[in-house]
């Protein structure tokens, strides 16, 4: 198939990086590479052509025209317009499809003819715009996808920005996008008033097509009741007496709300539940007590965010926190994005969000960032408080570990006082060692058909033998286990 072109234009000096990382991100995209070429005239060999000329000629042969607005206006020629006001009049002209997307920091200092090419060209089209970078690629990505599912060359939408749920404007509560903006504003200087409408809102953050019709994000943002459309949009909390899974449970609690009062709850979930250093008060009736809770809250809470955002919406299970005596367990059911492994996730890594169009907003209030620090951030809070360094395993879930127990203690993952988790009979379990000896690629299902057993009892097993060291899980879901003598 003949890839679409896109000719991206801009005052080069001014979105010199912007260039550069869209031509990157919509080549190496797996699903934005398989359509799309993207040209930039940094990239053009040298050639006896005036500039001009390449550029225009190029702009005749694209399909998309992609502008990017700011505040200057760039060179002019002795007419006194400038390359990008005489491309777009030229894409215009030749009825090109035409994606402008504007920069809206010190619109004050904008150049007055770029602030007319700007209103000329809110004439012909809709415009976006855009803070920083990440803005930009989270608006460009929605902006393409649009493009081909208008074109018929794709029929399906990621899980966010799917708008087949049924769902109006009544479902959306008012006061919760007020909010949002307000706080938006307050922490990432959001461009919208606070007055901004509903529809107005969602527009500008790609939650509402021409139709009229409801992104599931904005279910998940915004929703009235989020789980009437989505049942397992929900977290599940649970704290444990000892180190395994094992009853009796002091508490288990369901959450229930938008993915902002689910952050919110789960973290408080925890904090309420682990200990908390209280000292003493200094001096002075008006000085406050010093504490410090055992976990550090930015780390739990980035935990959580990352689950309830980078989750699989599309799965039947739900996030689940785990609080066991020794660490917290932040469960999420889906696998990382292609290309990021486990290792990587301990190092500066790209922000590969599997939910952009809910992440965007949860980068706006604050919960998230969007340079693909959240893992580091987690590992380098735990190590600043003396704590054991934060895992992350890929396995049918994607799951984090945090320790409880401070550097110099005993290891954590192994307890001689721990409660035993299994009471059944041992020749169940040196069955079901003997089953996976002879095939590491079995799955549980089967291994409860095997033993007689339900799939419960059978992963009570495994979890004990995993605590044990004596059963490692080596790959993900197409991978196998392996037993340690």
């Amino acid at each position: 198939m003949k890839r679409i072109k896109i000719f991206i234009s801009s005052v080069q000096s001014e979105f010199a990086e912007e260039r550069v990382m869209l031509c990157h991100y919509i080549r190496t995209d797996v699903l934005l590479g398989k359509f799309f070429e993207p040209f930039i005239f940094e990239e053009v060999p040298a050639n006896e052509f005036p500039t001009s000329h390449v550029y225009l000629k190029e702009v005749e042969m694209c399909d998309i025209y992609l502008g990017l607005y700011g505040n200057l206006y760039g060179y002019e020629d002795e007419e006194g317009v400038s390359p990008t006001e005489r491309e777009y009049d030229l894409a215009a002209s030749l009825h090109k499809s035409r994606l402008i997307f504007i920069k809206s920091i010190d619109e004050d200092k904008r150049h007055p003819k770029e602030t007319a090419l700007i209103r000329k060209v809110e004439r012909d089209i809709v415009r976006k715009t855009f803070v920083d970078i990440d803005g930009l690629r989270t608006s460009v990505y929605a902006s393409l996808i649009r493009y081909l599912e208008e074109k018929e060359y794709i029929r399906w939408k990621p899980f966010d920005a799917s708008c087949d749920n049924g769902a109006t404007l009544d479902d959306l509560d008012d006061n919760k996008m007020r909010n949002f903006i307000h706080m938006a504003r307050l922490k990432r200087n959001f461009p919208l008033p606070v007055e901004t409408s509903p529809v107005a809102l969602l527009t500008h953050l790609d939650l509402i097509d021409d139709s009229g019709r409801i992104a599931n994000a904005a279910l998940l943002l915004f929703g009235k009741k989020p789980q009437k459309y989505f049942i397992t949009s929900e977290v599940k909390c649970v704290q444990f007496y000892g180190n395994v899974v094992e009853k009796p449970m002091p508490v288990y609690q369901i959450y229930r709300g938008d993915v902002f009062e689910l952050v919110d709850q789960a973290t408080s979930f925890v904090m309420s539940r682990i200990d908390n250093w209280v000292g003493t008060r200094d001096a002075g009736e008006n000085a406050a007590v010093p504490t410090r809770p055992e976990l550090p809250m930015d780390a739990v809470k980035e935990a959580i965010v990352n689950a309830v955002c980078h989750r699989d919406y599309t799965s039947n299970a739900s996030v689940q926190v785990m609080l066991f005596r020794n660490r917290l367990e932040v469960w999420n059911p889906g696998t990382l994005p292609y290309g990021l492994t486990v290792q990587k996730l301990h190092g500066p890594h790209k922000s590969l969000p599997t939910n952009p169009l809910l992440a965007d907003p949860m980068y706006w209030n604050g919960y998230i960032e969007k340079v693909g620090t959240g893992t580091e951030d987690i590992i380098n809070k735990c190590r600043e408080y003396g704590l054991k360094t934060p895992e992350f395993y890929q396995e049918e879930d994607f799951r984090v570990v945090m320790w409880r127990i401070g550097e110099g203690q005993d290891d954590p993952k192994r307890s001689k006082t721990d409660p035993k988790l299994i009471q059944s009979d041992p020749k169940e379990v040196k069955e079901l060692i003997r089953l996976i000896k002879g095939n590491s690629s079995i799955s549980r299902a089967e291994l409860a058909r095997r033993l007689s057993l339900s799939e419960r009892q059978v992963r009570k097993i495994m979890d004990q033998l995993r605590a044990e060291k004596r059963l490692i899980r080596k790959g993900g879901t197409t991978g196998e286990w392996i037993i340690i003598e």
